[in-house]
């Protein structure tokens, strides 16, 4: 019998991760504006992102790690440490676009702020969407030399070893070069 933990999922095509990718972030981050918002109102605006940022970065790589990029299982920690690196990435964004804001305009409306907030989210969405996909959640693991699988090799092949013991050796035969880790799948 196979459990969701022993069957491995194709991962989806670009369209469909990036429309779930969308929905699930997409939501994780409407939820998270209106929570820096109202957060905002109790401590300074940047502490409100850093918390926020945090939280839903956590939400959104498990929400990833199982829907969007069909791993079906739980975030590992590199995962969610990339993920971080990402996220890091985002709230200097969001932070630089809502700081030129308030250099910009002396009293900026709520919805305004909103409006940036967002704007800013989305770009830096689609950015992480892109290493998600292709650094992050790409499906392979490293290969360790006990996983990896040798070049496939032209010429001759080498003699079996069993040829070695039986054959009497009159001169020093050539080794055959070493086999070359192939880290492709």
């Amino acid at each position: 019998m196979e459990t969701a933990h022993s069957r491995r999922r194709a991962a989806p095509g670009a369209v469909t991760a990036f429309a779930r990718f969308v929905l699930l972030g997409g939501g994780v981050g409407l939820t998270s504006g209106f929570a820096v918002a109202a957060l905002a109102s109790c401590i300074p605006w940047v502490l409100a992102n850093a918390l926020i940022t945090v939280a839903s970065t956590l939400l959104a790589t498990e929400l990833h790690a199982r829907f969007t990029f069909g791993a079906g299982r739980p975030a590992t920690r590199r995962q969610h440490a990339q993920s971080a690196g990402s996220a890091a990435a985002a709230y200097t964004v969001t932070c630089a676009a809502m700081l030129a804001l308030q250099q910009l305009v002396a009293a900026p409306s709520a919805m305004l702020e909103q409006a940036v907030y967002l704007s800013a989210s989305a770009l830096a969405g689609i950015a992480r969407f892109a290493v998600l996909r292709l650094a992050v959640f790409t499906g392979r693991r490293p290969q360790t030399a006990a996983t990896a699988r040798p070049a496939p090799t032209t010429g001759p092949s080498p003699a079996p070893p069993d040829a070695d013991a039986i054959a009497p050796r009159s001169a020093p035969r050539s080794s055959p070069a070493p086999a070359v880790l192939c880290c492709t799948a």
